[in-house]
């Protein structure tokens, strides 16, 4: 072999010996990056599996410790799962015997259920579910549903869910209420009817009286002298009081009832009827600033209440002109109607206690006391509030709302 044969052998050597070091040089290096990206990963799996066994847990706690019971089946009705609120409503340990829900449906619910299964199949879920229920021992329990599908990865339902709330110990109070409700609507229309025959009864005495006081004066006209006259006229006018005492009572006990007649009330006709009804003295002018609108209720009840306003309006007027305005505002629930005067005002000490019955601020044989509690039972009734704004020797300003 010539010299420059072996010079040339000795080139691709070194040139072969130089590649396999920066070969070697790389694969160290990569070796390097794999060993630090092999250790982050197992670090970070690490972390992962601890996050996972976190959750797991959390989702176990909660499952076990969910206040009302928590029921998984499969579409047949087989309870796969249920937390121990479940057991303890339902009496029965999945560990020890299978469970279908065709178990616990109370035998008159049987149709409502199987409507109620259909449309979660439909839908997908189902809300406020009431029934009753079948325990184990067969003891009854009234209980409220909410259920949803459960799906797999291609979407198809496999399974439902459903939270259970025990609902016995409401149901049972609703159902006392109702009953109670109906002794109350009992008892009152019997308080009704006994008042008519109170007022009757008491009245035709009254009556009785006041014709013997008229015989009396009549028999023997011009046998008495002044005082003696003057006499009978204060037990006349007594009589009247009393017996107009009477028909108030009356019309205050029925007025916080409600009543079956629902009618829409214009209550432009309510007033065109009042300004009829009332006696409006010369010096008064009563004035409807817009037109008022038509309400839903009771026409004699929205005829009380604007009455008894406006008379107290009229009653207690003491300015040379008077003003008496009725207006309202519409709100998106609400009507709010006022009802103004120039009259004598009232003290705001006062503003509460004259809605109590018989809390007359001015003692007179024209005031009862009756009026404005007649005015808030009927407010009351048709869900709204009453209030007022007085200035004492400047008017008041009734304020009430009624539901729409």
């Amino acid at each position: 072999m010539s010299q420059e044969q072996i010079d040339i052998l000795q080139r691709a050597l070194k040139r072969e010996k130089a590649a396999r070091k920066a070969a070697e040089k790389i694969l160290e290096d990569k070796s390097r990056e794999l060993y630090v990206l092999s250790e982050e990963l197992k670090i970070s799996n690490a972390k992962l599996e601890a996050a996972v066994n976190e959750k797991s847990s959390q989702l176990a706690g909660i499952f076990e410790n969910i206040i009302d019971a928590y029921v998984v089946m499969d579409l047949r009705g087989n309870v796969l799962k249920m937390n121990d609120a479940a057991s303890h409503l339902f009496g029965y340990d999945l560990s020890e015997e299978p469970l279908n829900v065709t178990k616990l449906i109370y035998t008159e619910d049987v149709a409502y259920a199987f409507e109620s299964f259909s449309e979660l199949i439909e839908k997908g879920r189902f809300s406020n579910y009431t029934a009753r229920i079948f325990r184990k021992n067969k003891e009854i329990r009234w209980v409220q549903i909410n259920a949803s599908l459960v799906y797999d990865t291609d979407q198809k339902p496999i399974a439902a869910q459903g939270i259970i709330r025990n609902i016995t110990e409401l149901k049972s109070l609703e159902q006392q209420k109702e009953k109670i409700l109906k002794q109350l609507e009992k008892s009152n229309n019997e308080l009704y009817e006994y008042a008519h025959i109170v007022s009757h009864d008491l009245k035709s005495p009254l009556r009785s009286i006041d014709a013997l006081v008229s015989w009396i004066k009549s028999d023997n006209e011009g046998k008495f002298d002044e005082d003696t006259l003057q006499n009978f006229g204060m037990i006349e006018a007594t009589l009247e009081t009393m017996e107009s005492l009477i028909s108030n009572i009356l019309e205050y006990s029925s007025a916080g009832s409600e009543t079956n007649e629902s009618k829409d009330v214009n209550l432009n006709d309510t007033m065109e009827d009042l300004y009829r009804l009332l006696f409006i003295p010369e010096h008064i002018s009563m004035n409807v600033l817009k037109k008022l609108p038509t309400v839903k209720g009771d026409p004699t009840k929205f005829q009380q209440l604007f009455q008894n306003l406006l008379s107290n309006a009229i009653k207690f007027c003491n300015k040379d002109k008077g003003i008496v305005e009725v207006d309202f505002v519409e709100e998106p629930s609400f009507y709010q109607f006022s009802v103004r005067d120039n009259g004598i005002g009232i003290e705001k000490k006062f503003h509460e206690r004259i809605f109590k019955i018989f809390q007359s601020l001015n003692k007179s044989k024209e005031s009862t006391g009756i009026g404005l509690s007649i005015v808030k039972k009927i407010v009351d009734l048709y869900e709204g509030t009453i209030w007022l704004e007085s200035e004492l020797g400047e008017g008041t300003t009734f304020f009430f709302t009624i539901k729409k």
